[in-house]
């Protein structure tokens, strides 16, 4: 609703509505710089919330770093012992020791084993299993069948047969003498050891941590859902941010798993071909500031209200004290109406429309000063009707005006920029003053109106072409000079129209000066 609809009529004055005026801008400026605060406040949180998610991804790294650099040290040891000692029942009773001495010390390991060519195992840190447990068909045991490499391989993560637990299976391939595939040294980590440490971050109700391979398939959640351990991401938008060539990144986003929105931050680990992702609800981490925001948007609100109120009443009061002069206001206002008016007149041709000759000297006037200063172009057009004293004695002097008119209508519509200037310059005579504009732009201009009026088709049997033409003269300053006058840009522009008149009309031409 408008200030001056809820004022009465005598309050409608200069000084009321300055002090409305004034009254409301002290409202709108307290709940700017309110809402700047508020604002600036949810900023300082969301940097914070970036800050813990990007800390806490680098502990998560840090943690599944060293616990599977623990699991490959004690491999590495495991594939030496083999390969100097062999696979000989005494040095597999020697070996069987060993695999249970490391998985006692190290709290992330599940379980070691041995296991031959065709899959059968051979030793295990486990005092009892089953010898018929076969691993040919795993993925870590293909996949070192099929691949030379010596180094560590992280699998996806399986089911143990012996205790139906989760595991993440890390792996080194065996070779014998001969450099060929002899079997295959694993090491198993819970997944639960995993868990264990992410039930230690205060994620909020709705945060969330992975661990994930480089290939996209997950190995542990915080939430663990029923379908989070070995669930393929690489279809969803959060694979997508993992990118390979970055080693840590962050971006908000819906998660599609719950629909919470969340701020995620990743980070690759240093040695191993997986990632860590920690996610923080962005709702939960504003839920403070939005109370907060509404406690103050609650009292600004009282204090805009009473501010209001004491402000209007003090425009009513000013309403009361300028009441007086509401009549010389409207007297002068209709004064100025009238005025205005009467300006209007004495620059408008009452025949055409169009500027008169006094505007047109004034702009040309400005327009020259004005270029001066910038270093701009200035451009003129001079048009004459072609015979226009025949068609008078012809077809009369009513119909000569009218003939003016439809000429003055199609200058008109050239006035494209709010520069531009179309004029009556006198009798048949128009200009048409085009600033910052070349002779190759006022030349193109002026064919256009010769074509305009022409295709009007008023008819005129005493020219040539049998209906009515125009000619036109071009003159254009490139830029204008500091002592250019009025004078010359219109002589040069009234030669170049003499020239196209004389040299058959119903053309342009510039002016020998361009």
């Amino acid at each position: 609703m408008r200030i001056t609809s809820i004022l009465p009529d005598y309050a409608r004055s200069r000084v009321a509505l300055g002090a409305a005026f004034f009254v409301l801008l002290v409202c709108l400026l307290i709940v700017a710089i309110t809402a700047l605060n508020a604002w600036n406040a949810r900023a300082v949180q969301l940097k914070e919330l970036k800050t813990a998610t990007e800390n806490m991804a680098r502990s998560l790294a840090q943690h599944a770093d060293d616990a599977l650099r623990a699991a490959d040290t004690s491999l590495v040891g495991v594939t030496e012992r083999v390969a100097n000692d062999g696979v000989s029942p005494k040095a597999l009773a020697r070996l069987q020791k060993l695999l249970a001495l490391q998985v006692s010390e190290l709290p992330e390991l599940k379980a070691l084993f041995i296991t031959d060519k065709d899959g059968r195992l051979l030793a295990t840190s486990r005092a009892a299993f089953d010898p018929a447990n076969n691993s040919a068909n795993r993925e870590y045991f293909v996949y070192h069948r099929t691949h030379t490499d010596l180094g560590p391989h992280v699998g996806p993560p399986v089911r143990s047969r012996s205790t139906g637990d989760w595991v993440i299976p890390l792996s080194r391939r065996l070779n014998d003498a001969n450099g060929n595939f002899a079997g295959v040294a694993l090491a198993t980590i819970g997944i639960d050891y995993f868990s264990e440490y992410y039930n230690s971050f205060d994620i909020g109700e709705q945060g969330a941590i992975l661990l994930a391979l480089n290939n996209g398939t997950q190995l542990v959640r915080r939430p663990l859902l029923p379908d989070s351990v070995g669930k393929d991401l690489q279809a969803g938008p959060l694979f997508q941010l993992y990118s390979p060539f970055n080693l840590s990144g962050n971006a908000e986003m819906v998660s599609p798993t719950d629909g919470v929105v969340r701020l995620n931050s990743y980070r690759h680990l240093g040695h191993f071909p997986l990632v860590v992702n920690a996610a923080l609800s962005k709702d939960e981490t504003l839920a403070e500031w939005h109370r907060a925001t509404l406690l103050d948007a609650t009292v600004i609100a009282i204090i805009i209200v009473v501010l209001a109120f004491l402000g209007f009443r003090l425009v009513g009061q000013i309403g009361l004290r300028v009441q007086a002069e509401r009549e010389a206001r409207r007297t002068g206002e209709a004064l100025r109406k009238l005025n205005h008016t009467l300006e209007k007149l004495a620059l408008q041709d009452g025949l055409t429309g169009l500027a008169n000759r006094r505007h047109f000297d004034i702009v040309l006037k400005d327009e020259l000063s004005r270029a001066t200063r910038s270093a701009s172009s200035l451009a003129l057009i001079m048009i004459d009707v072609d015979c226009f004293k025949q068609y008078n004695d012809l077809y009369g002097h009513l119909a000569g005006d009218e003939c003016l008119r439809q000429v003055g209508l199609a200058l008109q519509g050239t006035e494209g920029r709010p520069g531009d200037l179309a004029a009556r310059y006198g009798g048949e005579e128009f200009a048409l003053l085009l600033p910052n504009t070349d002779v190759a732009g006022a030349l193109r201009v002026a064919e256009e109106i010769r074509k305009t009026i022409r295709e009007l088709e008023i008819r005129h049997e005493r020219n040539l072409p049998g209906v009515v033409t125009v000619s036109a003269g071009v003159n254009a300053l490139m830029p204008v000079p500091p002592d250019a006058m009025p004078s010359h840009l219109i002589g040069a522009a009234d030669e170049a129209l003499y020239l196209a008149k004389s040299s058959g009309r119903d053309r342009v031409m510039a002016s020998n000066a361009n």
